[in-house]
């Protein structure tokens, strides 16, 4: 049995992989969506990460597919209670940036499309410079308030914008951020070591990276030669290039081998032993992808094993 974690100082437990809602909607349907979801969930998964604005970039969405799936999906269910739901403010086409208004609209479109009464933790999708943090954290605060929201958190924020946040919070009694979405994975450190892991880690900030397994690069699917047939193919074989790259694969094709584990699930298990991380968030668009996501919740690397791929990384 897997122990749940908790997120930062809230009260919710997680499993330690929060599955991505970004390809539901776009590269998943609704049928391969459900099957995936429920095969998260038959390996005991609870967390599920999405955002207002996915997938407002394919033609012909408008942003918010994926929260009317999963929607869909908790009302065939009857699980609500027993799932952490998790979205994001600030890059639906309709709701863009950070404004008091633009928070409460976005909220309730949120809600209409999840078909739930609350969200368990809403994140700021992208930070808003244009709005000072009071108004954010006020806005925010009263959606708490409201019942609408359990908890809050941040993504792809300053550590400056962070820590003048948690300030204001803690000045005013506000609802406080519990947990942080970095950008963060074996080949993409230092968008998150330094500053911004040093900020969470002071304030017990949980950490939820976001490209876990770099667009695809740390499944180990692509190889010098291969063509593999992905919407983000292109992106996740630039890491190919570099020699970074190619010694991180060849580290994780070690540990992989001597572990008898895939690939992806060891990338993943060296970003959920990093100092702050509760969950790292990785997506599968089909059922046969999922085993390897969630076996990160049953592998524990050895300090020799972390070591080898933090040295391939830097």
């Amino acid at each position: 049995m897997t122990s749940p974690r908790t997120l930062g100082s809230s009260d919710l437990q997680v499993f330690p992989l929060a599955l991505g809602g970004n390809v539901f909607g776009w590269t998943a349907d609704e049928d391969q969506s459900f099957a995936v979801l429920d095969a998260y969930v038959a390996a005991g998964g609870n967390f599920i990460d999405t955002a207002d604005s996915y997938s407002a970039w394919v033609e012909g969405n408008e942003g918010g597919e994926s929260e009317a799936v999963i929607g869909k999906w908790l009302a065939s269910r009857s699980h609500r209670a027993d799932i952490v739901v998790a979205t994001k403010v600030g890059a639906h086409p309709e709701h863009r940036g950070l404004s008091a208004d633009t928070i409460k609209g976005a909220a309730e479109a949120s809600l209409r499309r999840l078909g739930t009464d609350h969200i368990d933790l809403y994140y700021t999708h992208f930070d808003d410079e244009t709005v000072p943090v009071e108004e954010i954290i006020t806005a925010l605060d009263q959606l708490v308030k409201d019942g609408k929201v359990r908890h809050i958190a941040a993504s792809n924020i300053s550590p400056e914008r962070l820590r003048a946040s948690l300030d204001f919070s803690e000045r005013e009694g506000l609802a406080r951020y519990v947990a942080l979405q970095p950008h963060y994975n074996l080949v993409s450190r230092d968008t998150y070591e330094g500053g911004l892991q040093d900020t969470a880690a002071d304030a017990g900030l949980a950490a939820v990276p976001y490209f876990a397994l770099a667009s695809g690069f740390l499944t180990g699917k692509y190889r010098p030669g291969t063509t593999v047939e992905s919407a983000r193919s292109a992106k996740a074989g630039s890491h190919l290039e570099s020699e970074q790259g190619r010694r991180v694969l060849a580290a994780l094709d070690r540990v992989a081998g001597e572990r008898n584990a895939e690939i992806a699930t060891v990338a993943l298990a060296w970003l959920a032993a990093q100092p702050t991380v509760a969950a790292p968030i990785a997506s599968a668009r089909t059922v046969e992808q999922v085993p390897a996501l969630v076996a990160v919740a049953g592998l524990r690397l050895t300090d020799d094993e972390l070591a080898l791929l933090t040295e391939a990384s830097a």
